[in-house]
C-alpha cells in the first residue's frame, strides 16, 4: 500500500505507528526509523501529518535493529547487516521521506537573438511580450509549488502554461518534472528531467533529482552518474553529497563514500542524517 494521509484511528487499527514502535523496543528512535527508510530496509504503508505507519513485516527488521543496538553495535555496521540480508530486494524511496527534490525556485531573463527588423531596446524584463508572459506562468506555478496537493494541480498547470508558450523554459521543465515525481509518475518525471539536461546541460537540479528516479527503480549505476554530475555542478549542496555517499554504501563502495559523509556534515551540520553521516565517515 503506498503512503496515503488518513485517520490516525483507523490507521492504528491497520498499522504500526512509530509511536507504537517506540514503545515496543525503546532503543529505535525516530531517526532510526529514518534511517531504516532510507536504506530501503522499511517503507512506510501510510502517514499523517503527525506520524509514520509501518507494515507489520517491516516489525522484524525493527526488532533487528533493536537488537543489534541493545548489543551496543554501531549503527553503521547494524546497517551494513540488514542491507546485506535484503540485498536483492531494496528499493530506495527518496520522495517519501522528508527530502524533497531540487527545485528550481529563479527563473534568470532568456535573450534570444533579434531578427532583422526588431526593435533594438525591450521595455519587458524579458525578451519580448511572449517570454514575459512565460515567466509570469512559471512565477505563479512556483507561488502555488508549496506541497497542498490541490494547490500542486494548480502548479503543475501553470508551469505547463508556461511551456505551452516557450517549451525550452528549463526551470519550469524541472518544477512540472517534481510534482510527477511526487505522485510517483516516474516514467513521466524521468523525460522531463532527461529533456531539461538536453537543453541546459548544467542543470544541477535536473541532475540530482534523475538520479533519485535511477535509485528508486534501482539503477544503482546511473544514480551514482547523476549524483556525481550534481556534486559537480554544485559541490554546495549537502543531499547531493548525502545521496551519493548512500549510493556508494549500497554498492559496496564505502572508501569513496566517505569524503561525501564528511561534506554533508560540513554542509549539514544540523541536519537531518547528521547523526547517520558521522556513524559512516568515521
Amino acid at each position: 500500500m503506498s503512503s496515503s494521509v488518513l485517520d490516525d484511528d483507523a490507521l492504528r487499527r491497520q498499522f504500526y505507528g512509530a509511536r507504537d514502535i517506540r514503545s515496543l523496543y525503546p532503543r529505535v528512535t525516530e531517526n532510526h526509523l529514518r534511517y531504516l527508510e532510507k536504506w530501503g530496509l522499511i517503507r512506510q504503508a501510510a502517514h499523517t501529518t503527525t506520524e509514520r505507519f509501518y507494515n507489520f513485516t517491516d516489525l522484524s527488521t525493527i526488532r533487528q535493529l533493536a537488537t543489534e543496538l541493545e548489543r551496543s553495535v554501531p549503527l553503521k555496521h547494524a546497517l551494513r547487516t540488514l542491507l546485506a540480508e535484503h540485498q536483492g530486494q531494496l528499493q530506495l524511496d527518496f520522495h517519501s521521506s522528508v527530502s524533497a527534490p531540487a527545485k528550481v525556485v529563479t527563473l534568470a531573463p532568456r535573450q534570444p537573438s533579434r531578427e532583422p527588423g526588431d526593435r533594438a531596446e525591450s521595455p519587458l524584463p524579458f525578451a519580448n511580450a511572449q517570454a514575459s508572459l512565460a515567466a509570469k506562468y512559471f512565477l505563479e506555478g512556483s507561488r502555488l509549488d508549496g506541497g497542498d496537493h490541490r494547490e500542486l494541480q494548480e502548479a503543475a498547470a501553470a508551469y505547463r502554461r508556461a511551456l505551452v508558450i516557450d517549451p525550452d523554459l528549463v526551470p519550469a521543465i524541472v518544477n512540472l518534472s517534481n510534482i510527477h515525481y511526487a505522485q510517483d509518475e516516474l516514467i513521466e518525471a524521468q523525460a522531463l528531467y532527461e529533456r531539461a539536461i538536453s537543453l541546459e546541460p548544467d542543470c544541477f537540479e535536473a541532475h540530482f533529482n534523475l538520479g533519485n528516479i535511477h535509485h528508486d527503480l534501482g539503477r544503482y549505476e546511473d544514480a551514482l552518474a547523476c549524483y556525481r554530475d550534481a556534486v559537480t555542478l554544485n559541490d554546495s549542496y549537502a543531499d547531493a553529497h548525502f545521496y551519493l555517499a548512500v549510493t556508494l554504501e549500497k554498492t559496496g563502495r564505502s572508501p569513496e563514500a566517505k569524503p561525501h559523509w564528511r561534506a554533508y556534515q560540513e554542509l549539514a551540520p544540523e541536519g537531518e542524517w547528521i547523526e547517520l553521516a558521522r556513524e559512516f565517515s568515521e
